[in-house]
C-alpha cells in the first residue's frame, strides 16, 4: 500500500473510532467497543455534515481492508441496490440504481457514502421501508406488539419530539408503526447481507440505531451488532447509554428545525399536540 493510502486508513480509522489525532495508535477499548462485529450501526443527526463525513471515512477504511461486506441506507427503499454495478460506475447510475430521492436526501451529502463502497465493489443496499407500503403500516396494530409497552410509550415520545410536539396526536401511534416498521425492514436487508468475517455497515438517524428502541432489537440474536452514535455538541446521558461508542463533533450553529413542520401545519405553530 502506498503511503497515502497508508494515512487515509490510518485517519479514516481514528474518525470512526471518535480520535482527532490521525496518526495515533488505535485505542484498545475503541477497538474493542465497535470490532470485530456482524453488523455496525452507525447513527446520525441528519443535518450534520461531520456526521456524513464520519460516515464515508468509516466504510472507506471497511471496504480498503476488504472487511465490508454490505453498506445499508436507510436513504434508499428496501429491494434498491448497486449490486449489478460495476466499481466504476457513474454516480448517476448509482442514482438510478437506488431510486435516490435527492428531495428528500441531498446527494451531496450521502453521495460520498454510497460511492465509497461502490468504488471498493461493495453492494450498497436499500434498506428503508418502501413509500408504497406506508398507508397501510399506519394501520397495523400488529406491529404495536413488537415492543414492550414502556418501550412503546418512549417511541412515542421520541416521534413527538422529533415532530417538535405538532404532530397531532390521533397522528402518533400510526407514526410509531411507521418507525417500526422502518427498523425492522433495516433489520431485515442488514441480516440477509451478513458474510462470516465481514462487517455489514448501516447508516440511518440516531432514533433507528438505539439498542433499546431501534434496529438493534430485530437483529437475530445469533449475529453481534454494535452501535456508534454521532453526536454534535454534547452527547445526551440517554444516547451515551443507547450505544457502543458515541462520536462526537462540534455543536450545529443554532437553527430553528421546527420551521417547516410548522409550515406543514400552520395551524399547530406554538401549541401542544391536541
Amino acid at each position: 500500500m502506498r503511503p497515502r493510502s497508508l494515512l487515509l486508513c490510518l485517519c479514516a480509522l481514528a474518525l470512526v473510532l471518535g480520535s482527532t489525532a490521525c496518526t495515533a495508535p488505535l485505542p484498545l477499548r475503541a477497538r474493542q467497543a465497535l470490532l470485530p462485529a456482524d453488523i455496525l450501526l452507525l447513527g446520525e443527526q441528519h443535518d450534520a455534515p461531520e456526521h456524513q463525513t464520519w460516515e464515508k471515512d468509516t466504510v472507506q477504511w471497511l471496504a480498503q481492508r476488504g472487511e465490508l461486506a454490505a453498506l445499508v441506507l436507510e436513504m434508499a427503499e428496501q429491494g434498491r441496490s448497486t449490486q449489478a454495478l460495476a466499481p466504476d460506475a457513474s454516480e448517476a447510475a448509482v442514482q438510478k440504481a437506488l431510486y435516490w430521492n435527492d428531495a428528500a436526501w441531498p446527494w451531496a451529502a450521502y453521495g460520498p457514502v454510497a460511492m465509497a463502497a461502490v468504488r471498493e465493489g461493495v453492494p450498497v443496499l436499500g434498506g428503508n421501508l418502501p413509500r408504497k407500503r406506508l398507508n397501510a403500516t399506519t394501520t397495523d396494530t400488529a406491529l404495536d406488539a413488537q415492543l414492550p409497552a414502556a418501550a412503546w410509550q418512549r417511541q412515542q415520545q421520541a416521534v413527538r419530539e422529533g415532530h417538535c410536539d405538532l404532530l397531532p396526536e390521533k397522528m402518533l401511534p400510526g407514526m410509531v408503526r411507521v418507525q417500526i416498521a422502518r427498523d425492522l425492514q433495516l433489520a431485515h436487508t442488514a441480516a440477509a447481507a451478513v458474510q462470516r468475517g465481514k462487517v455489514v455497515v448501516v447508516v440511518a438517524g440516531v432514533g433507528h440505531v438505539q439498542r433499546t428502541l431501534g434496529v438493534p432489537l430485530y437483529l437475530p440474536k445469533n449475529l453481534v451488532a454494535k452501535v456508534a452514535v454521532a453526536q454534535a455538541g454534547q452527547a445526551l446521558a440517554a444516547i451515551e447509554e443507547e450505544a457502543d461508542w458515541v462520536h462526537q463533533t462540534p455543536a450545529l450553529p443554532a437553527h430553528d428545525a421546527c420551521a417547516p413542520l410548522r409550515q406543514q401545519w400552520p395551524g399547530a405553530a406554538g401549541t401542544k399536540p391536541q
